[in-house]
């Protein structure tokens, strides 16, 4: 059995928490929440659900899953695959062995769990979410005939090919910088159908206006990085 770690970045997510922890499977996983700042008990929830629990004061979603990755490379015995996964309770846990898969049997070295229409709860994509990802999975076509339809938090990579990305985001690009990278190495990759709710709480990021556009800005910043990098 391949051993896992989820890196669960979180931000004031006492609400949900400990329903994403308990939903996970229990088969050789290390659940290690990242706290980024909370003002309320997510830290507490976390632990009493079994959770390891880090501290990262620098506000930013790469920030935490850096975090996350420094602590992995304490670790005496090291994982074989890393999931990411968000604590708003959005995603479904439970299904993180549908995005393992194909890592273990060698098909992959990263999956994405794409967030499909059909399988999506109403509403629980907001309509800057849906244009942003479909602009930056458009422009990941034209550059690299990329065949990503979403920029989804929940995914799986294989450890070593992880920290072989040199991974530099400290904010909102976090997910598409590895994306790109995956993309500019020609890696195998899979993307994966997979459910998806509405969050517990508000967004921190597309709940606002100045969320939204920062995140914009990170996504497109980093493709056009990368385009210009390819050219010249």
């Amino acid at each position: 059995m391949h051993s896992i770690v989820v890196l669960i970045p979180a931000f004031n997510e006492e609400k949900a928490i400990g329903k994403v922890l308990q939903a996970l499977p229990k088969n050789s996983i290390e659940a290690v929440v990242i706290d980024n700042g909370s003002t309320d008990q997510t830290a507490e929830v976390a632990r009493v659900n079994g959770a390891t629990v880090l501290h990262e004061p620098k506000k930013g979603y790469g920030h935490a899953c850096l975090k996350g990755m420094a602590y992995i490379k304490t670790k005496v015995s090291k994982p074989s695959i890393v999931v990411f996964l968000d604590g708003d309770f959005s995603d479904y846990p439970e299904e993180l062995n549908k995005l393992i898969t194909p890592i273990e049997n060698g098909t992959a070295v990263f999956t994405l769990g794409a967030r499909v229409k059909a399988l999506r709860e109403p509403g629980a994509l907001m309509p800057q979410q849906l244009f942003g990802n479909q602009l930056a999975c458009f422009l990941m076509r034209v550059v690299y005939r990329s065949r990503f339809t979403d920029l989804g938090p929940f995914r799986a990579i294989d450890w070593e090919v992880l920290q072989s990305l040199e991974m530099q985001d400290k904010t909102y690009g976090w997910t598409v910088e590895m994306q790109l990278k995956v993309l500019k190495r020609k890696l195998p990759y899979v993307e994966i159908p997979v459910k998806y709710r509405n969050r517990i709480g508000t967004s921190k990021v597309s709940g606002t206006v100045k969320g939204s556009l920062l995140a914009g800005y990170k996504i497109l910043g980093w493709i056009g990085s990368f385009y210009f990098s390819r050219w010249h």
